[in-house]
């Protein structure tokens, strides 16, 4: 059975299949609902894969909380990121009582026509921004008990951490126990 992560950015697809390499990518444009609730967006995106695609379907969303912002922003951490970039948000918070981070992976999968959804906690530092490597908030994430940050990291050391490896290696076991 094909499994498809649906998924525009590359980047993602490829931490994703160093952990499930049978996985394939679909990259669809999937309207995202706006929400403060991870499962809403993405029980809409599962909505909408559905009628595109046969077979099992993988979406995920992820969420930034800035223990600062108490908790913003959130599900909406892709448009904040475009929006401001590293830089800014780093200079807006660096001076911020706590730097604490939860990065939050959300997946939700159609699986025998029913949704199963797996979620990957990490928490962090907000740090200078610093690396090359990765996307997103890598620059200023820093894990705790580490003193680089994602953007520091190969890949295979960022998805031994990482919100999103958490999630997909869930993911690959719950698939393992399925298809006994």
């Amino acid at each position: 059975m094909d499994i498809y992560f649906i998924t525009s950015n590359a980047h993602k697809f490829e931490e994703a299949r160093k952990i499930m390499p049978y996985i394939k990518r679909k990259d669809l444009d999937l309207t995202e609902i706006q929400s403060l609730d991870s499962k809403e967006i993405i029980k809409a995106k599962l909505k909408e894969a559905r009628k595109k695609i046969k077979g099992s379907i993988i979406v995920e969303d992820v969420s930034i909380e800035f223990e600062a912002l108490n908790g913003f922003p959130g599900p909406l951490a892709k448009f904040f990121v475009n929006t401001l970039g590293v830089h800014k948000i780093y200079d807006m918070l660096k001076s911020s009582k706590s730097s604490l981070i939860t990065e939050r992976c959300t997946i939700g999968i159609l699986y025998n026509n029913k949704e199963y959804f797996i979620e990957g906690v990490m928490k962090g530092h907000l740090a200078k921004p610093t690396g090359t490597n990765g996307f997103g908030y890598d620059p200023i994430y820093r894990p705790i008990g580490y003193k680089k940050t994602f953007a520091e990291m190969s890949m295979e050391e960022k998805n031994k951490l990482s919100h999103r490896g958490l999630a997909f290696r869930k993911l690959r076991k719950f698939l393992e126990g399925a298809k006994k």
